[in-house]
């Protein structure tokens, strides 16, 4: 049985060739947690990505094509019951991008799926996931891989259906249900929820990053990593905190 590995990454393809884990890597190069996800069809959402991706991200659409969609249409070419290993972190980042790949694959029962959980031993490192692994914990945690159910596979595509169409309701409701394949899901979906108050002030980022300034942090990548240690959930990288945190300059309540 042939085994493919969709990667949250590029740099988590470059460790793993260091391990006996060496085949058939497919890597995601999307960052679903900003900007639009919602679309009628897999051909518009990759166009409004792309819009947003040249618009925001400085990134050209022929290369986003190239270097993200083509990627991930190798999953088209995988043959019927393949094994197939979601190499994702428990973050809110890597969450949502997984809730999607399960949502554009066909059906449950011609493939079986595994979710790749990060070997984490304390909860210290719960959101810092494979950056921190060495090639001994990355191959414990290929081995510990933990089958798709068609419940779990099916929990997947309703999260990202939910996140999709901004579903708050539905997704709270979701994080409830017990699955082996999703840890802290309800926490997850609530740091979600929190970035979108409904009294219009601050998120929870933005409120976060306005107290670490307080503290008299000035330095760009101090408040990041600080930022990433109180609120490593998230599972920003540096160009997603910029964004946010250029909006707090930009917001009424940034001198409340």
């Amino acid at each position: 049985m042939a085994t493919f590995h969709i990667l949250n990454g590029d740099c988590l393809a470059e460790n793993l060739k260091r391990t006996s884990v060496t085949q058939n890597f497919i890597v995601f190069r999307e960052c679903l947690i900003d900007g639009p996800v919602n679309a009628e069809s897999i051909a518009d959402f990759w166009a409004v990505r792309a819009d947003y991706m040249a618009g925001n991200y400085n990134t050209l659409t022929d290369e986003y094509f190239c270097k993200t969609v083509k990627e991930i249409n190798k999953l088209s070419a995988i043959a019927e019951n393949s094994q197939i290993c979601l190499w994702f972190e428990n973050d809110l980042f890597c969450q949502v991008n997984m809730w999607f790949i399960l949502s554009i694959f066909p059906s449950f029962s011609t493939h079986k799926l595994f979710r790749i959980f990060p070997a984490i031993n304390d909860d210290d490192n719960m959101w810092k996931g494979f950056g921190i692994a060495n090639n001994e914990q990355l191959e414990q945690a290929y081995y510990s891989k933990v089958q798709f159910s068609r419940s779990d596979f099916e929990l997947g595509k309703k999260l990202w259906k939910a996140y999709q169409k901004d579903d708050f309701n539905t997704l709270m409701e979701l994080s409830q249900i017990e699955s082996k394949c999703f840890k802290c899901l309800e926490d997850i979906c609530q740091a979600h929820i929190d970035r979108f108050p409904l009294d219009q002030t601050l998120g929870r980022p933005e409120k976060i990053i306005k107290e670490i300034l307080d503290e008299d942090i000035t330095d760009f990548y101090d408040i990041f990593l600080k930022f990433s240690d109180r609120e490593g959930i998230y599972g920003f990288g540096d160009l997603q905190f910029k964004r946010i945190y250029d909006r707090l300059f930009d917001s009424k309540y940034f001198f409340l």
